[in-house]
C-alpha cells in the first residue's frame, strides 16, 4: 500500500514538473491540450482596481521583482505591505538590500537550475533565453523540486531545441513542394509555408498577417498553405476537405478568406453556401466531399507536420526557419527581411 502511494506520488511528481518544463513558454496557438476554465468576468460597469503607490508599492514591487510577480513570496509580501503604515516601508526601503540579499540567497537554487538546463541545451540558444526568463517568475521551491527532475526537464527541452532549428534542406523542399496551395513565384528567394488549421483563432490572426505579407512583399515571396486540423476542432477536418475542393477549381484563396472570416460556420451547410458565395461549382464541390477527394491529401499534409513537429496551429517556416509568433506581423516581417537580405538558406 505505502509503495503503491510512493509510486503514484512520484509520478504525480513528475508529472507535475513536466507541466513546469511546459512552463518554459511556446507562443500562443491552438494545441491538443485541456483548457483550463476561462476567469470569472468583472461585474459590468465595476470600476479597475485602483493602482497602489507611495513607499508600500514601491517596496512591494522591488521584493517582487526579486522574487519573482507570480510567487508565493511576491503575494504575501503584498499583502503584507498593504497593512503597513508608509513610514514602516520607508524603513524598509532603506535597508532593502538586506532583504534582496536573503531572497538571493534564497533563489539560489533557481540560479543553479538555469546553469544545469542552460549547459544542456547551449547558453546562446533560444530555449536557454526561455528558461532564464521563465525561471525568474519561479518560487525557490518550485526549483528546488525541479532540480530532483533534471534529466526529464533536460530531455523535454533538447526536444524544443531541435524543433527550433532550421529544418534540413531534404525537409524544407517537402514542405514547399507545389502539390499544396500556394502563390508568389517557385523561384522567389523566400518561400514562408503555413500549417494551419480553419477553426482555430489564432490562425485566423495569421491570414490577416499573410495578407499583410502578400501586400508588402508580393512577387518577392512565395506563400504556401498546409493544412493541419486538430481532432478537438469538430469542423476544421471538414473545413480543410473544402478549401481542397474550392483549390481544385482554382479558387482555394478566396474560400481560405471566407472561411477565417466565419469561422463560427464551418458546418457542411456552411461550408456549401461558402462555395456558392466564391463562384465554385457545386455539384463537383458536393462530389468531392461525399466521395472524400482530398481525405489523403490532409493525411500526407498531418504526417508532413509532424516530421517537422507541428505540435500546434499556426506553425510557420520561413525558408525553413520556424517563426516564434507567426500571429505578429512585426516578428514575420523580420524574419522575412533576414532572409531576404541572405540571412537564412533559400527554401
Amino acid at each position: 500500500m505505502n509503495r503503491t502511494h510512493s509510486r503514484r506520488s512520484h509520478a504525480g511528481a513528475v508529472l507535475t514538473l513536466a507541466l513546469a518544463a511546459c512552463a518554459f513558454a511556446a507562443p500562443l496557438g491552438c494545441k491538443p491540450v485541456k483548457k483550463s476554465a476561462p476567469a470569472a468576468a468583472a461585474p459590468s460597469g465595476s470600476a479597475a482596481a485602483p493602482v497602489a503607490t507611495g513607499p508600500c508599492a514601491d517596496y512591494a514591487a522591488k521584493i517582487c521583482e526579486k522574487a519573482g510577480k507570480e510567487s508565493a513570496t511576491c503575494e504575501s509580501f503584498k499583502s503584507s505591505t498593504d497593512l503597513m503604515s508608509p513610514a514602516a516601508c520607508s524603513a524598509g526601503l532603506k535597508d532593502i538590500k538586506v532583504s534582496l540579499g536573503k531572497l538571493t540567497a534564497q533563489r539560489s537554487s533557481c540560479k543553479e537550475l538555469v546553469k544545469t538546463l542552460c549547459a544542456a541545451v547551449g547558453e546562446q540558444t533560444q530555449t536557454c533565453g526561455m528558461v532564464r526568463t521563465q525561471t525568474a517568475q519561479f518560487p525557490p521551491d518550485r526549483c528546488k523540486q525541479m532540480q530532483q527532475h533534471t534529466a526529464e526537464i533536460i530531455a523535454d527541452l533538447k526536444k524544443r531545441e531541435t524543433a527550433n532549428q532550421p529544418l534540413s534542406a531534404e525537409l524544407r523542399n517537402a514542405i514547399a513542394d507545389d502539390t499544396a496551395p500556394s502563390f508568389g513565384p517557385a523561384d522567389a528567394k523566400v518561400t514562408v509555408v503555413e500549417f494551419s488549421d480553419f477553426e482555430c483563432p489564432y490562425c485566423s490572426k495569421a491570414a490577416d498577417v499573410m495578407t499583410q505579407l502578400k501586400d508588402k512583399y508580393g512577387q518577392r515571396v512565395r506563400f504556401v498553405f498546409r493544412q493541419f486540423p486538430l481532432s478537438f476542432h469538430a469542423n476544421a477536418r471538414g473545413a480543410a476537405e473544402a478549401a481542397l475542393a474550392a483549390h481544385a477549381q482554382g479558387k482555394f484563396w478566396q474560400y481560405h478568406d471566407r472561411l477565417f472570416k466565419n469561422q463560427s460556420a464551418l458546418d457542411r451547410a456552411s461550408l456549401e453556401n461558402h462555395a456558392k458565395e466564391a463562384g465554385i461549382n457545386l455539384a463537383q464541390f458536393k462530389k468531392s466531399l461525399d466521395d472524400k477527394t482530398f481525405a489523403s491529401r490532409i493525411d500526407s499534409d498531418m504526417k508532413l507536420g509532424e516530421r517537422v513537429a507541428v505540435q500546434g496551429t499556426p506553425t510557420l517556416f520561413v525558408n525553413g526557419e520556424r517563426v516564434g509568433n507567426p500571429t505578429d506581423f512585426a516578428a514575420v516581417a523580420l524574419v522575412i527581411e533576414k532572409a531576404l537580405s541572405g540571412g537564412s538558406p533559400p527554401g
